[in-house]
């Protein structure tokens, strides 16, 4: 009998799930985080969800691993110190960047320039020159790079990242200088453009092979570390690590391609909630995962996540594949504030985290959360995560009057419900980025909330968007574990090929892609995977030639035997018309290719509850008095793991379980999925209603 493990390290909490390979049983763990040191809460959770399930760590045959270490590198400032060689002429490419100033006019007078993650005097320029068709037009000259780096060396330099112009054609030189450097630098993390990003567009490329080398040393010692813990502890196991595009890879690679993890925490939460949207038979959703710190929102589609060509981590935009997952610092220990200058109440972005952590966590923090607010308010109960976790009730009230004495709100319960409206108006603003700004309209879909967080307030959030049902799915603390341990192995290749359609054939088409997936599928294949059990995917990056940016469109593999251009020519007029509203009469252009393979999905049971009628009176624990509308009323507490398929729990109610808390308001019922899932509607919808295609 053999097991996997799904990790997922939050800002506040590590979830752990364990999987029974063999009978698809699952196991929850679920501690507190620990941001010195990451692999400390990770191995403490393994410890416990193994003694819950009875079983040795020898029995873990594979770790499965969402981590934000890269993220936190980014968003703390804690990467390394990183040395840049460019092309002769190019030494500023970092500081001229692109002219796109974030928000509206104000922007131009108040927005602060990020600070490039190579500093201009870590930046040095060699003699070289490769052309955009790959042929050498300056040899490159080695002298003037040992000179160079030389110079790198003795400044401090703690990684090494090389972009040349035109490297995506031709890696010939940025290779040879990745040798040299190995000479002059020692052993000191190495990012070469062509590698890790080999597509045209100079400032993108060099931007985020720079943001690979800055985190490069974090991740690989945090992997390097982890896997020595696990094996030191008993497990045998293979480690793999979450991208950002929710596939997994090996800790080898992740090592190597660190940028490609931003959003690997974020990522495993969409892949979670999309299987138990095919359970619960909902195809088109909006996700939000509210944790501690943050909240993460992304649209799923017909059952795929969307994803996007940037990664966004505070004010950086790297190119990689990734989710299109966006994130507010909303989350339960974000801290609510009242700013002398304009007395109106705050929520956020500022966060409580772990350590402290909310003044309802007895740990010492002594300012007001989202926690504590959801506390006051009635809607936790005073025991989280199964009883590691005792609230203090009087602390929690104590931290929220400090916001009624300043804000002058009549009493501690108004200032706790404005800190709830304030955090869930942030969350919508959020989930509109995903819907209504891409041209989606979100009462076409359903709302899945998960993370600790979540559940409290998706009542709310479902009732701002229209979205119906709000789904919560079971273990809705520990989804994003359940994504980490039900996804597959992934790789892609990609290749820059810029050709109007007038110059391409369905042909050539059809071999590069093909040769990409080739590639792709090697990596996959040195892991230990069959040929039988890969799947590939094609997508192109398309344009109307003249046009200064592209759209991805994907290439289903029945079109590449024939009619691939036609195909693509409708799909990108249509996916350009939806997000634009118009059309252009100018030639289409390809200028991407990408291959992406993926490896099986592991086999998971899917849970099947008892039918049980409509009365849940046997789940019910007691009553409880929750503030709802500026009025204390009489809830129903509920304990989840008692509910059965078929099930109605009218609000006001609290469904209570060992991750997670569920907020039912009035004038609202949620009905027990036999896949286990919660589907809340207003009571007078019908039974049916919410985007099921």
């Amino acid at each position: 009998m053999t097991f996997r493990l799904g990790v997922d390290v939050g800002g506040t909490f590590t979830d752990i799930l364990l999987i029974n390979e063999d009978t698809g049983e699952s196991f929850r763990g679920k501690t507190s985080s620990t941001p010195e040191d990451q692999s400390i809460g990770v191995l403490r959770g393994i410890e416990q969800v193994c003694r819950t399930a009875e079983i040795g760590t020898d029995q873990v045959r594979a770790v499965l691993h969402g981590t934000t270490v890269a993220t936190n590198a980014i968003l703390e400032k804690k990467g390394a110190r990183v040395g840049l060689v460019t092309t002769r002429g190019f030494r500023q490419i970092l500081q001229i960047a692109r002219s796109f100033v974030p928000g509206g006019l104000a922007g131009w007078i108040i927005w602060p320039k990020p600070e490039p993650l190579a500093a201009l005097e870590d930046t040095v320029e060699v003699t070289e020159r490769i052309g955009s068709d790959g042929q050498i037009v300056l040899e490159l000259d080695e002298d003037d790079v040992r000179t160079q780096l030389t110079k790198l060396r003795d400044q401090g330099i703690e990684a090494l990242s090389i972009s040349f112009i035109n490297a995506y054609a031709n890696d010939q030189h940025e290779q040879r200088v990745a040798e040299i450097a190995a000479e002059v630098l020692g052993d000191i993390p190495v990012s070469r453009s062509s590698a890790v990003l080999p597509e045209l567009r100079e400032y993108e490329r060099t931007l985020t092979t720079v943001a690979n080398a800055y985190v490069q040393g974090q991740v690989s010692r945090y992997v390097g570390n982890l896997e020595r813990q696990l094996h030191g502890s008993g497990l045998d196991a293979d480690l793999s690590i979450l991208r950002s595009d929710g596939g997994l890879v090996s800790s080898a690679i992740a090592a190597d391609s660190p940028v490609s993890l931003l959003l690997s925490g974020p990522a495993g939460g969409v892949t979670g909630a999309a299987w138990v949207a095919e359970q619960a038979g909902f195809e088109n959703i909006m996700t939000f995962d509210m944790g501690g710190t943050s909240t993460d929102v992304a649209l799923v589609e017909g059952l795929k996540p969307r994803v996007g060509r940037e990664t966004n981590v505070g004010d950086l935009t790297v190119r990689a594949t990734s989710l299109d997952v966006r994130t507010v610092g909303a989350g339960g220990g974000s801290i609510a504030h009242v700013p002398e200058l304009t007395q109106a109440l705050r929520v956020g972005p500022q966060s409580a985290g772990a350590a402290p952590g909310p003044a309802s966590y007895g740990k010492g923090g002594t300012e007001p959360t989202v926690t504590d607010a959801d506390v006051v308010l009635g809607y936790l109960p005073p025991q989280l995560a199964g009883g590691e976790i005792s609230l203090d009730v009087d602390a929690a009230h104590a931290a929220v009057k400090s916001i009624a004495d300043a804000t002058g709100l009549p009493s501690v319960h108004a200032a706790a419900e404005g800190i709830y409206d304030i955090v869930n108006e942030n969350i919508f603003g959020a989930l509109k980025l995903v819907s209504t700004q891409q041209g989606f309209d979100p009462r076409d879909f359903a709302l899945m909330a998960f993370g600790g967080a979540g559940p409290l307030h998706a009542n709310a959030l479902g009732i701002l968007t229209g979205a119906w049902p709000v789904i919560i799915p079971p273990s809705p603390g520990v989804l994003a574990a359940y994504g980490d341990a039900t996804t597959s192995m992934r790789d892609e290749a990609v290749q820059t090929l810029i050709r109007r359609f007038g110059e391409l054939t369905d042909t050539e088409l059809s071999e590069m892609l093909h040769g990409l997936a080739d590639t792709a599928r090697a990596s996959l294949l040195e892991a230990g995977l069959s040929e039988g059990d890969l799947t590939v995917t094609y997508a192109v990056d398309l344009r109307y030639h003249g046009q200064g940016f592209e759209i991805p469109v994907t290439v289903e593999a029945a079109d590449l035997d024939a009619g691939a251009l036609d195909a693509l020519r409708t799909a990108f007029d249509a996916e350009h018309e939806r997000l634009f509203n118009f059309l252009l009469t100018n030639e289409h252009e390809l200028v991407t290719a990408r291959a992406t393979v993926s490896g099986p999905r592991p086999e998971m049971a899917p849970t099947v509850l008892e039918e049980g009628g409509e009365d849940p009176s046997a789940a019910a624990r007691r009553t409880h008095q929750v503030w709802v509308e500026g009025k204390e009323v009489e809830a129903t507490i509920y304990d989840r793991h008692k509910l059965l398929a078929g099930n109605v729990v009218t609000g006001p109610a609290v469904v209570a379980e060992m991750d997670s808390t569920t907020l039912v308001l009035p004038g609202h019922a949620a009905t027990v999925h036999p896949s286990g899932s919660l589907l809340i509607r207003p009571i007078d919808a019908p039974a049916d209603s919410g985007s099921k295609d």
